[in-house]
């Protein structure tokens, strides 16, 4: 204490370790989450919530320590490679209501472990991105997308774990099988109906007639070579006739003497 009663600089109370360590992590909390996003306490996790945002894009910025992560209602178009890839603690990731059209095929690296929930319905995805989604083990939410129901949809089913909950909402937009358009894909499936053997058909028709077509283009060569050669006799044989011939002489050759 000076002669004034004010503290000296060398009086200032210091901060202990733990003061600082509290203090920087405040200071991390405050600066870590997205800007025009929120991020409440959930369950004494990481939640980052950028719901209804009008977000155009997946934002870059996100805490490496999110555990949930909402982004629907927004505009983004496209998920591209590697956006979620730092995020290893992450276990349920709402894209739904965005006008998703395309997937990267490595969209969602380095959440195949972790990732329990992966709501992607109510956008505009057509075909299913088998690579991007096949190797996740989380329930996926396919339903209120313009799905063309197709050989790959079905073969892409297959590898994923759709959610119970809605998948009976997944419906064909659009089919190579038009009967089937706006139906449930589920139940065309169980109707015993298989869209890759038409894709098998097609593929075997397209191979006939290429083979047909080679065979046509053979025979066609065969029949043009057969009149060639035709045309070029007939005209070595008029060439023949046009020779003079040589007279022969009738008397008969007398003996030598």
């Amino acid at each position: 204490m000076g002669p004034t009663g004010k503290q000296s600089p060398s009086s200032l109370p210091v901060p202990t370790g733990g003061s600082c360590l509290l203090l920087l992590f405040c200071l991390r909390l405050g600066t870590s989450c997205p800007q025009s996003c929120q991020c409440p306490d959930h369950a004494g996790a990481v939640a980052v919530h950028c719901s209804a945002r009008g977000l155009q894009e997946i934002p870059k910025d996100i805490p490496a320590d999110t555990v949930l992560l909402k982004l629907d209602a927004n505009r983004i178009a496209r998920v591209p490679n590697g956006a979620f890839q730092h995020l290893n603690q992450l276990r349920e990731l709402d894209l739904s209501q965005n006008a998703i059209e395309s997937i990267g095929p490595a969209a969602f690296s380095g959440l195949a472990g972790g990732l329990r929930l992966l709501d992607l319905s109510h956008n505009r995805i057509r075909r299913i991105p088998k690579d991007a989604l096949g190797k996740l083990s989380a329930k996926i939410r396919l339903s209120h997308n313009p799905l063309h129901c197709e050989c790959a949809l079905q073969e892409a089913l297959w590898e994923l774990k759709l959610d119970p909950d809605s998948v009976d909402e997944i419906s064909c937009h659009t089919s190579v099988q038009e009967e089937y358009v706006g139906k449930p894909l589920i139940q065309a499936l169980d109707s015993g109906v298989s869209f890759c053997s038409i894709h098998h058909k097609t593929t075997d028709v397209a191979m006939l007639v290429t083979m047909f077509g080679w065979f046509a283009m053979v025979i066609a060569y065969v029949v043009y070579y057969v009149r060639q050669n035709q045309e070029d006799a007939r005209r070595h044989l008029e060439y023949l006739k046009s020779l003079p011939s040589t007279p022969v002489s009738k008397d008969p050759i007398s003996p030598a003497p």
